[in-house]
């Protein structure tokens, strides 16, 4: 015979109602009654029936991630894993279930956030990316939904719970320190213009440059969708320029990863003939030969701090948002030397 919550109560020697805030933690509820209940659920073998409760209280008890496109392919990319695992320990913490969005295209993720909120799947997104005009921030500002961002608004940024890194002052940080080697030809490679990282990086790359007073040069520019259609040529084309660039400031390590082994192909030595600095300094970026000077943008903390902005705004819907900012750091490896 199943344990209800009036076993529970008669054991604790208190009311049903009393075991039901317990488990709802309700600040009322002393501390030396709450750890009676909990011991003679324990004692009992009690376990709550977390769904039916959601529909008395009107909640999922659950968190939505929103990806930027479908999750199978952005699975493949160590940030978005690491993220979630940050995410799912605060998630954990405070007993919410993680739902992940699963849409393939722009309108179908859009729909899907939708059916979300509209259908109480969920109590609160997390949104693992931040473009500009995109369509489910501003519905979920419009609605107001309880909801956080990794990554700066691209707008209504004072509306909105967002953690990011300084983009602007980190790139311009490597920026500089390739250009205190010599270089004076830097490019930009993988430059993605929807993405509001990506203009933020650009921008502290430009601002390093113009302080140096070296021109900015858009041949000088590899974006992220000429990449997709042929990275190989792309990258050869920009490597056999009349004046190539003897440094790459490169958006994501994977890709600088993809360049090395291309360079390698093309007898273009990694550091001697050209230097190349990554984003988000994944597990084998250090193993490489040579390794990858990296940025560390903290990804584990970017999804802790969302889920905590959230789970605060959640509990305290009145509260006012946060912008936080996690620190990066360069990790200075084999990849880079003086020209």
């Amino acid at each position: 015979m199943a344990i209800t919550i009036k076993d529970v109560g008669k054991e604790a020697n208190v009311s049903p109602s009393t075991v039901s805030r317990v488990l709802a933690n309700h600040p009322k509820i002393s501390e030396e009654t709450k750890i009676k209940v909990r011991e003679a659920m324990e004692k009992l073998g009690y376990h709550p029936n977390l769904q039916a409760r959601s529909l008395v209280v009107q909640s999922a008890n659950t968190i939505g991630i929103v990806m930027p496109h479908s999750a199978e392919s952005m699975l493949e990319n160590p940030f978005f894993p690491e993220v979630i695992r940050g995410i799912s320990l605060k998630a954990r913490e405070n007993k919410y279930g993680i739902y992940l969005t699963t849409g393939a295209a722009e309108d179908e993720i859009y729909q899907e956030v939708v059916q979300m909120v509209q259908g109480k799947r969920v109590d609160g997104i997390i949104l693992l990316y931040s473009k500009k005009n995109d369509k489910v921030m501003d519905y979920l500002v419009k609605v107001h939904f309880p909801f956080a961002v990794i990554g700066r608004p691209y707008s209504n940024a004072e509306q909105i719970t967002y953690v990011d890194n300084d983009n602007i002052s980190i790139t311009k940080q490597i920026t500089e320190y390739l250009i205190g080697m010599g270089h004076q030809h830097i490019a930009f490679v993988g430059a993605n213009m929807e993405m509001v990282f990506t203009l933020d990086r650009l921008e502290g790359y430009r601002q390093a440059l113009e302080q140096a007073n070296i021109p900015f040069d858009e041949s000088n520019i590899l974006y992220d969708k000429d990449l997709k259609v042929n990275a190989k040529k792309q990258l050869q084309q920009l490597l056999h320029k009349d004046v190539p660039p003897t440094a790459l400031v490169v958006a994501d390590d994977f890709v600088a990863i993809e360049l090395i082994s291309y360079a390698e192909e093309w007898n273009i030595s990694v550091p001697k003939d050209i230097s190349i600095v990554g984003f988000n300094n994944i597990v084998v970026a250090k193993h490489m030969k040579p390794s990858l000077t990296s940025i560390d943008i903290n990804i584990y903390q970017l999804g802790v701090e969302a889920a905590n902005g959230l789970i605060e705004k959640m509990k305290n819907p009145d509260s006012l948002p946060k912008k936080m900012i996690i620190p990066a750091k360069m990790l200075e490896r084999k990849s880079c030397c003086p020209i």
